[in-house]
């Protein structure tokens, strides 16, 4: 007996007896018109690249070293302004650290931490949401009481507390925003595998069988990555403002690692004299921000076959 599941059905249509493409193709093609229809998410796309390409090859496009200090160029204001340097373009900080520098680098701790939670929350709430979708009885009610418990706290507010804990660092960052931002994911892959576990291929995986850990890995986990990739954009938005928030109190990374939050906790002071000391990182972390989550909710409409069906 030959156990079929949609995604094998559609590779196996996607080829024709004489070579041509097949439906598999055609709703690729499909799918990327619709994004491509989609001006806005085009433009997110387009900033978002450019951020990965700036925070990939920071030390080359950098003009200066972001913790070089020079106490006789502080708050120099950026170049179009009366008194700016077409040396320092965004002008320097309290300190005379070179802001375009700065801001180049602090992209690199803000996608990192944004991405390394994403992908940890996502690991932990996927496991969690396929087995308590596909075991159900007291695995489920266990599980999903666990997941009950951890949405009693605000998220931000655990964080605080776990990083006030056991310490601040890039690492113990991504740590504690990936395992307080996996509910998310537990309840839509639980949801979804809940509708899939009476379909006929898990019923005949079953009957021949397969056992449950290769059922959730070869045939249900799958049909849940489409869902899985729009909420796990969204959280990266989300684990870079988590982000920004703990360093902008503290409790982020140490201090000689520059991101965009403790820039904005040391630019606060100086709004009223040196706005650019705060705005510049401000306007970075709205963007990324913004460019994620226009980019998720296009990959959400995307993913929906009402979104693009003709």
């Amino acid at each position: 007996m030959t156990v079929t599941t949609p995604a094998t059905t559609d590779r196996t249509a996607a080829r024709t007896p004489n070579g041509g493409p097949g439906p598999a193709t055609g709703s690729r093609s499909v799918v990327l018109r619709a994004l491509l229809r989609n001006k806005l998410a085009v433009a997110a796309f387009v900033v978002l690249a450019l951020l990965l390409v700036a925070a990939l090859s920071a030390p080359l496009i950098a003009p200066y070293d972001p913790n070089t200090q020079n106490l006789l160029l502080r708050l120099r204001p950026p170049a179009w302004q009366h008194g700016g340097s077409g040396a320092h373009l965004l002008g320097t900080d309290q300190l005379g650290r070179d802001m375009l520098s700065r801001v180049v680098y602090g992209a690199r701790v803000s996608l990192l931490v944004g991405a390394g939670a994403a992908l940890l929350a996502g690991v932990i709430g996927t496991v969690v949401g396929l087995s308590a979708g596909y075991l159900g009885g007291w695995v489920d009610r266990a599980l999903m009481r666990l997941a009950d418990v951890q949405l009693a706290f605000p998220a931000l507010l655990l964080a605080l507390a776990v990083v006030g804990f056991l310490g601040s660092g890039l690492w113990m960052v991504i740590l504690v925003l990936g395992f307080t931002g996996w509910v998310s994911y537990a309840r839509v892959v639980r949801s979804e595998v809940l509708s899939l576990r009476s379909r006929d291929f898990i019923t005949e995986a079953r009957a021949i069988g397969v056992t449950d850990v290769t059922i959730m890995r070869r045939h249900l986990l799958p049909n849940v990555m489409a869902p899985l990739a729009t909420i796990g954009t969204l959280h990266v938005a989300a684990a870079i403002v988590a982000e920004a928030s703990l360093s902008y109190l503290g409790l982020g990374v140490p201090k000689e690692t520059v991101t965009w939050g403790a820039m904005l906790s040391d630019g606060q002071l100086y709004l009223g004299t040196s706005w650019w000391v705060a705005v510049f990182p401000g306007i970075a972390l709205m963007l990324t921000s913004l460019a994620i989550n226009i980019t998720g909710d296009a990959l959400r409409d995307v993913a929906d076959p009402k979104a693009y069906r003709r």
